[in-house]
């Protein structure tokens, strides 16, 4: 029977998804067929599969770390979060509802199903799945009914190596303590653990190691020292853009953080240009002036994201902006921000309502029931610049300045809009920046110039190292003997 290894975690962001996508290159590498899986997400970072549907964006490159296309089994629950106590849910790619933190616990016992299908339909594809799990292991509050963690281990037979992460402190108490709240049964699932974002001397730590097994009876697969290199990787929420880099160069891309972005990986190849400098501008800050750019990504809540917009005081500076002569590119939700008007008749985002625009294109919305989720390609307007990139919205913009897009599809059909005098743009597409040639275009209408090195490749190359950094320092061989037995 085809294989399988689970990594749960003592807490998240402790580096269970770099980790699975480091052991999925690793075991592609060795000519095994590997498959990610990740049981239930949450997050808004999502990513457009080649069946049509959608997974979070973590999945999808775990996927290209497989050297696979994403799949929506490889992320049968996805929740992306439009309010500080309910999500959209989203089963197998598709979104089947609204619910409530409370009122999902009962949705729980029944997605199972749908958990357990995509787990054997990779498996029945794959030598190996790598199945990661969601927040903690040891939230055992939420132990009932659980499909993200133990629940699935058990329901599935899955062995479960659990990470742990050295770098936020507390280690051992967290590694220990998870063996001390859980249940036996879901202890004895547990095989082993890792011990990740080691810095220094590891010789320092193998009393902390002999501890932490000696206390839990579990075996140690490795210590894993920090991986730099993970800051080039797309992360999977805007609290990883944080701590990484945002680049020193002399044109300034600000980005006003909202409260539901989506879709942020878009900034990712445009912090790893060396002329650009990405400013994330937090609540309570202002706009930068020498900002360039300013970006408004997606979101999830166009309306609500608009709301505080205004209220941080940012569509003020945004007008300051375009007096000094600066661009504004609005993506998706950004671009639905700039027309006149956003109509929700339907209550897709909450309640039925119609509020006004920035007012700085001269277009409306409209949105309505049908999500379009697509892979499209065709060039730029008025450069006839190539792209390559994926749509993933609801609602629908019209209006006078429509008629200047700012793409044409290769099926003819034209997106986005322009104002008369070109500085301001929106569209529907994300995955833009990652275009090397459409990268390099937009560089040039702020006056600088790509580095030139293909933004793909490298995240390849990062994969390779990181896969590299993984047979190190992880006991794959024995990781592999586990999953089979």
């Amino acid at each position: 029977m085809p294989s399988a290894i689970m990594i749960q975690g003592t807490g998240s962001d402790v580096g269970k998804s770099l980790i699975v996508a480091g052991l999925c290159r690793a075991f592609a590498n060795r000519g095994l067929i590997v498959r990610p899986f990740k049981p239930q997400n949450m997050s808004n970072n999502a990513a457009v599969t080649a069946d049509g549907g959608e997974i979070g964006r973590a999945q999808a490159l775990q996927a290209r770390a497989a050297r696979v296309a994403p799949s929506v089994h490889m992320n049968p629950v996805l929740l992306k979060p439009q309010s500080e106590t309910g999500s959209q849910v989203v089963v197998q790619g598709r979104m089947v509802g609204t619910a409530g933190a409370r009122d999902y616990q009962a949705w729980k016992p029944r997605l199972l199903a749908s958990v357990i299908e995509s787990f054997e339909h990779l498996r029945a594809q794959a030598d190996i799945v790598v199945v990661e799990g969601a927040g903690s292991a040891s939230e055992v509050n939420l132990r009932r009914g659980d499909i993200a963690n133990m629940g699935f281990a058990r329901a599935t037979g899955t062995p479960v190596i659990l990470l742990g992460d050295i770098d936020r402190g507390g280690v051992i108490a967290s590694l220990v303590g998870t063996k001390a709240v859980i249940e036996p049964e879901d202890a004895a699932m547990i095989r082993g653990f890792i011990v990740n974002r080691f810095r220094g001397d590891p010789s320092l730590f193998a009393d902390g190691m002999a501890v932490i097994a000696e206390r839990t009876g579990w075996q140690s697969f490795g210590l894993v020292p920090h991986f730099p290199d993970a800051a080039r990787l797309p992360a999977e929420d805007i609290l990883g853009l944080a701590g990484s880099p945002m680049g020193a160069g002399k044109r300034v891309v600000a980005v006003p953080v909202l409260p539901h972005l989506s879709n942020f990986d878009d900034l990712d190849p445009l912090r790893a240009e060396p002329g650009v400098a990405i400013v994330l501008v937090r609540p309570g800050e202002a706009i930068p002036g020498t900002a360039d750019l300013v970006l408004l990504p997606g979101s999830k809540t166009t309306i609500d994201d608009l709301d505080v917009l205004r209220a941080e005081g940012w569509d003020v500076d945004i007008s300051a902006h375009l007096r000094r002569g600066g661009r504004v590119l609005g993506l998706c939700g950004g671009f639905q921000m700039l027309g006149r008007r956003i109509s929700d008749p339907y209550g897709i985002e909450g309640a039925p309502r119609s509020v006004p625009g920035l007012g700085l294109l001269d277009v409306d919305t409209v949105m309505t029931p049908l999500k379009r989720l697509e892979a499209v390609t065709g060039t730029s307007l008025p450069d006839g610049v190539p792209f390559a990139g994926y749509e993933m919205h609801v609602g629908e913009t019209t209006g006078p300045d429509a008629a200047r897009p700012t793409l044409r599809f290769a099926d003819g059909r034209m997106d986005g809009a322009m104002s008369a005098d070109g500085l301001i743009s929106g569209t529907y597409v994300h995955g833009l920046f990652a275009d090397d040639r459409q990268r390099a275009a937009w560089l040039a209408r702020l006056g600088t110039v790509s580095s030139g090195e293909g933004y793909e490749a490298g995240i390849d190359a990062v994969l390779d190292a990181l896969a590299g950094h993984i047979e190190a320092h992880v006991a794959c061989d024995q990781l592999l003997a586990i999953a089979a037995s």
